[in-house]
Order: structure tokens, then C-alpha cells, then sequence
């Protein structure tokens, strides 16, 4: 895609930093957080030492992969009742999110993140999230820091 849109480690720190205090004001802390792999492994890990939590991948992916996503940290954590935040770098076509949902129940201990969240996504029960786009009415492939190599 032509269009691309860059996003800064500041914009991404900013981001966490709020979707932080949404929980606080929430009453609502996570006792373990997951980043999807890979894309949510990096805001997973700062949010992580933001709130001085725990932090493991989750490995779900399902563009160009062909491994079966794993879920087996979700459900071992889950086991042991902890709260759990499942976060990503952007909510895009909500594919991801719903496999999740859809694969796993424990929606009473389980919340979601991103950093940005694509309004037409199919995937509308993001509990947490920052910047809000729209790629029907501008597409554009957003570039997070951890991308540029």
C-alpha cells in the first residue's frame, strides 16, 4: 500500500499511558498481560513495566502464517482466575480479536487493547484503545517503530 501512515514511539508511549489510566478509572487492573504475537509483544511489554505486571506472547497469527494460533497461555492463565489483558498494535480487521473471542470463552476475566482502533473492524468489543481511524474512508497501512528495519 502506497499509502503509509508512521507512528513514533512517543505516540505509542502516549497511547499506553492512556489506555492505563482508562483501566485506573476503570478499577480495573489486569494480573497478567498478553501481547499478540507479534505485533502487540512490544505496547504488551511497556504496558507491562508501566503497571509492573507480568507479560507473555499470545500467539495468534493469521495473515501469511500457517501455524495454528496457540492459546495455551490464555488458558493457563485463565485457569488460575487472572485477570487478563489482551493487547495489540491496532484492531484492523478485527480478525485476530475474534478468533480469540471466538476460541476461548472467559469473557467475566478477559479484556482487550490496542493502540489504534480501525472503526469498520469487525471486532467491536475493544475495551481499550487510543486513536481511532477509518480505512474505508482513508486506507492506509499503519507503520509502528518496531516495523521500520
Amino acid at each position: 500500500m502506497d499509502n503509509k501512515q508512521y507512528f513514533t514511539m512517543i505516540q505509542v508511549r502516549n497511547a499506553l499511558e492512556q489506555i492505563a489510566d482508562k483501566m485506573s478509572n476503570d478499577k480495573w487492573e489486569p494480573d497478567v498481560i498478553m501481547g499478540i504475537n507479534r505485533g502487540g509483544c512490544i505496547p504488551g511489554i511497556y504496558l507491562s513495566h508501566r503497571l509492573n505486571k507480568p507479560h507473555e506472547a499470545l500467539d495468534v497469527r493469521l495473515r501469511d502464517h500457517k501455524a495454528k494460533p496457540d492459546l495455551r497461555n490464555l488458558e493457563k492463565a485463565y485457569a488460575f482466575q487472572k485477570k487478563i489483558l489482551i493487547i495489540d498494535d491496532i484492531n484492523d480487521t478485527g480478525e485476530t480479536f475474534n478468533y480469540i473471542k471466538n476460541n476461548f470463552g472467559g469473557e467475566d476475566k478477559v479484556r482487550t487493547a490496542s493502540i489504534i482502533h480501525n472503526t469498520p473492524s469487525n471486532f467491536k468489543d475493544l475495551d481499550y484503545y487510543c486513536y481511532e481511524i477509518d480505512k474505508s474512508v482513508v486506507p492506509c497501512w499503519i507503520v509502528f517503530p518496531w516495523e521500520e528495519w
